[in-house]
Parts: C-alpha cells; structure tokens; sequence
C-alpha cells in the first residue's frame, strides 16, 4: 500500500456561494448563505465563527473550538449566543484552542478534552484540559497533561478518543530545524496516548511513555476505519503532506524523512506534492449519506471536502463539497449526516461577511 502520489494543485478563487466542480464529479449544492437555511443535501448551522478549527458530537449538542479560546455550542440546530467556556489562549498564528472530543460516556459524566495551546514566562506550552460541562455552561476545568512542547505555526493539536477509550492526541514539531520529534524524551512530533484522566496507559509501546509514535511533522486529522487500523494526516512544509497509517510505536521520519525514501521509517500511504494542506479526515461508517469510498477528508489549500480510497490514491479521490473555501474538519453525527467546518477566517483565506460556518451534510 506504501506509494508516493504527486498531486497538481490548481487553486482559484471564486466567491464562496459559486459551486466548483472537482475531479470530474459533481458536489453536493449549496444552500443559501443564511443562518439555518438548508436544501435537500446541506444545511448551515452557524455562522460568523472565527477561526474555528475542531468540532465534537454528542448525542444532542456539536462543540466547535474557536482559536482564541471560546468553546461553542450549537443546540437544535442553533448556534447559542454564550460560548460554553473561554480560555486564555496564546496568540499565535497557528496556537491557541486547537482540537476538542466528548468523552465516550459523555451523557453520563459530561467529560469535554480541549488541546489549549498557552504562554509561559516567554515560552510555548501545549496543555490538555478535561472539562465538565452543565447546561451548556462550564462547571469544572482541570488540567490533566502538560508541557508539550509549543510553537507559533505547527503545535498539530488533535484530540480523539480511539476505539479503545483512550485519548488519542497529534503535537507538532517547535522548528523544521528541530530533531526533537526523534527524541522519545520529548513529545514535540509524537502521536500521544494516554488514559482519559491523563495518566499513561500500561500497554503503551515505550515504558513509562506516553508516546504511541514518533516523526511527525504537524499532525491534523485522525480516524480509524472499521477494522481498528489507525490513520493521520499531516502538514508537509509546502508539499509532501501525507496520510500515514498508524502503527503503535513506529517512527515516521520527521525531519529526516519527507513521505518515503528510508528503510529507517514508515512510509506514507500517501503523499501530496504540492501541498494540499489536509485537515480533519474521516471513516464514513453510517449508512445516511451514499459515499463510493469510506474515508473522507477535508482540505485547506485545496478548499474542498473529498471522498478517497487510501488503497487506490489519487485516482480515487472525489469532491464532495466544496465552494466554500477552506475546509478545516469533518466529523460523523450519530445520525449518519456530517459535520464540516470552514477555515477562511484563519488568515490564510478570503471570508465572506458571514464566515466562517458549521455545516451539515444530511445526504
């Protein structure tokens, strides 16, 4: 399955209400850009988000993150005026409040895990809190990791929780020039796991460690497909992003290795040259919407939301929506329909007055 795929990228800019069509295939059309307008296929659910960048499901509520620290919460499909918590958050380009999950038993305990990226006597820290929610209101916060190692452009930031119950979390590297993602010392470049109070799982690969793997770059979207096996996606810097299949305590090669080339480490299953700038990706395993291929993935730079087959590559993959901009995460909704971010507020992109938005895909 290992392969490098070289991908020509043509970006233009439209207005964000002009459908595009990608790869052959017809998107899903658009509704109109009001609140809580929908049709047949999408319906929004919030707008004026600023720089939004992760969301989480719960049974009857979708959290999304906001960079600047606020958490949001949309009920019966509305966007509630009061953030559920806000947070002091270092203001960085790409820090801040990055990546949010509802813990398994959430109906029962109302366990939230934000990754806040925070300042401290001059220095950049990465930190995991556990949140207790009540009625759309934080009762309790407490800090369970810390110390990863921060950065203002590549702190990764993902947070889920595996097949397993246990949190799965993506930190970057501090620098390109840095080694520190080789060094099992150090959690910069590290796919992290850890049981859900934040202590370190007896079976994890490394003694006393919460590393599950090592040579990332700046990891930014996690899923697992049906059979457990475990999946990311990475920024490369300006090309070689890559989805890599996770094996608990293998070496991706960060900075040594961009995608493939040493026997010394994993290679990528894909690789996008140029870049594509690949965000949250996704196991599509509802039976609501009919999709050809199971793992869907948005994209940045590209600014569509895709449909692709890890084993086939390029020739697989398929728009799903776009003319939207920038497309920074995707998440299954219980129901089987699909919830996507946009990320034209986050400087790299061109927003219209009401960006950014929460969407649902409903078939």
């Amino acid at each position: 399955m290992d392969r490098k795929i070289q991908i020509v990228v043509v970006i233009i800019a439209v207005s964000f209400s002009t459908l595009v069509l990608t790869s052959g295939t017809d998107p899903i059309p658009l509704p109109e850009p009001t609140v809580n307008s929908k049709n047949d296929f999408v319906s929004i659910l919030g707008e004026n988000l600023d720089k939004p960048r992760a969301i989480a499901v719960a049974d009857d509520r979708i959290f999304v993150t906001e960079k600047d620290g606020f958490v949001r919460v949309v009920q019966d499909g509305v966007l509630l005026e009061s953030p559920l918590a806000a947070f002091r958050a270092a203001n960085v380009f790409d820090g801040g409040l990055l990546g949010i999950a509802t813990h398994p038993n959430f109906s029962e305990n109302h366990f939230l895990y934000v990754f806040l990226t925070y300042e401290e006597d001059g220095n950049l820290w990465n930190k995991i809190l556990r949140i207790t929610e009540h009625e759309n209101k934080l009762k309790d916060a407490e800090t369970i990791f810390d110390k990863i190692p921060g950065s203002s452009f590549t702190n990764g930031g993902f947070i889920k929780f595996g097949p397993d119950d246990k949190i799965y979390v993506g930190t970057g590297t501090v620098s390109d020039s840095s080694h520190l993602p080789q060094d099992l010392d150090s959690l910069s470049g590290k796919i992290l796991r850890l049981n859900d109070d934040g202590t370190i799982p007896d079976d994890n690969p490394f003694l006393d460690s919460p590393v599950y793997s090592l040579g990332h770059r700046n990891p930014q979207g996690m899923t697992w497909d049906n059979n457990g096996n475990m999946f990311i996606a990475e920024f490369g810097p300006e090309k070689n992003d890559e989805i890599n299949q996770i094996i608990s305590g293998k070496n991706y090669g960060w900075p040594e290795q961009e995608c493939s080339g040493n026997d010394k480490f994993e290679d990528a299953i894909l690789c996008y040259d140029p870049s594509i700038e690949p965000g949250g990706i996704l196991f599509y395993s509802g039976d609501s919407i009919e999709f050809e291929f199971p793992f869907i993935m948005a994209s940045m730079r590209a600014a569509n939301l895709y449909q692709v087959d890890f084993e086939e590559g390029l020739s697989s993959q398929k728009s799903i929506l776009s003319g939207i901009g920038r497309v920074r995460d995707v998440v299954q909704g219980n129901d089987g329909s699909l919830y996507v971010i946009t990320s034209n507020t986050d400087g790299k992109g061109f927003p219209d007055a009401m960006d950014d938005k929460l969407l649902r895909i409903l078939k």
